[in-house]
């Protein structure tokens, strides 16, 4: 496969953003580091993505030696970060994780999307809360959204945690009623749980017991809890000018 045209510079930010820096890569990338390994898994997390578009990100993953395509127990293909590819997982978190800060408060309308809420939602929600000989299903209805998406389920059961978009067929345990904004704000770290049900936007219907449970598995999106800045790690060039002064002290 032909290299993409680059910066032409040696700098090494420059090589890395060739790899790293095209639409869509971040995504792809997070999607890995969520341990997502099948073609349509990582396409649900990039629901606007054309199929040959991701198709062609992640040859280009593969020729920059991020990502692996493997084989998976059934046969099928698998994509999977190599050591390199991992090791940018702090700077795709860390990336988030400024999002978050300095620019989720500004979120547009059009950028609420309900299908990728409750995707992250599922693969982020606590599973250790709900004993795994219990099945509990929550139902989510979104005011606002059309009939097609306005309603949602998630599936506790056996120890994991299923999205299903029809209904699962058992009984509802809990019903969450709100709108995509508001759910959103919740999920990530915007607006607590207490004021949104306090303030009418969120409602949940269902037996105490139910409802304490899903207070309980429904922390805030993972960046959410990050501790508050500056984080506790040092920077590569922070890390070479200490080693540095180290030497520098041994010398004297």
């Amino acid at each position: 496969m032909a290299r993409f045209r680059g910066y032409g510079q040696f700098c090494p930010l420059a090589m890395a953003a060739e790899s790293f820096a095209e639409r869509w890569t971040p995504l792809i990338l997070r999607e890995l580091l969520y341990g997502h390994t099948r073609f349509n898994e990582l396409k649900r997390g990039v629901p606007l993505m054309s199929p040959s578009l991701l198709s062609q990100r992640l040859k280009q993953l593969q020729f920059a030696g991020i990502v692996e395509k493997t084989r998976g127990a059934d046969g099928g293909p698998e994509y999977r970060l190599t050591e390199a590819g991992e090791q940018l997982r702090p700077v795709v978190e860390g990336l988030a994780a400024w999002g978050l800060r300095w620019l989720q408060h500004q979120t547009p309308a059009r950028n609420l999307d309900v299908a990728l809420l409750m995707w992250d939602m599922r693969r982020n929600l606590r599973r250790d809360v709900v004993p795994g000989d219990r099945r509990a299903v929550i139902e989510f209805v979104f005011a606002g959204v059309p009939s097609p998406k306005r309603m949602w389920w998630l599936l506790f059961d056996d120890g994991d945690v299923d999205l299903c978009i029809k209904r699962p067929g058992f009984d509802v345990d809990l019903r969450v009623s709100t709108d995509v904004k508001t759910m959103t704000d919740v999920w990530m770290g915007q607006r607590k749980l207490n004021d949104a049900i306090d303030a009418g936007a969120l409602q949940l219907d269902g037996a105490r017991e139910t409802c304490s449970l899903f207070r309980k598995c429904f922390d805030p999106h993972p960046l959410a809890r990050m501790p508050a800045w500056p984080w506790p790690s040092l920077s590569p060039t922070q890390l070479a000018n200490g080693a540095d002064k180290a030497d520098k002290n041994e010398a004297a």
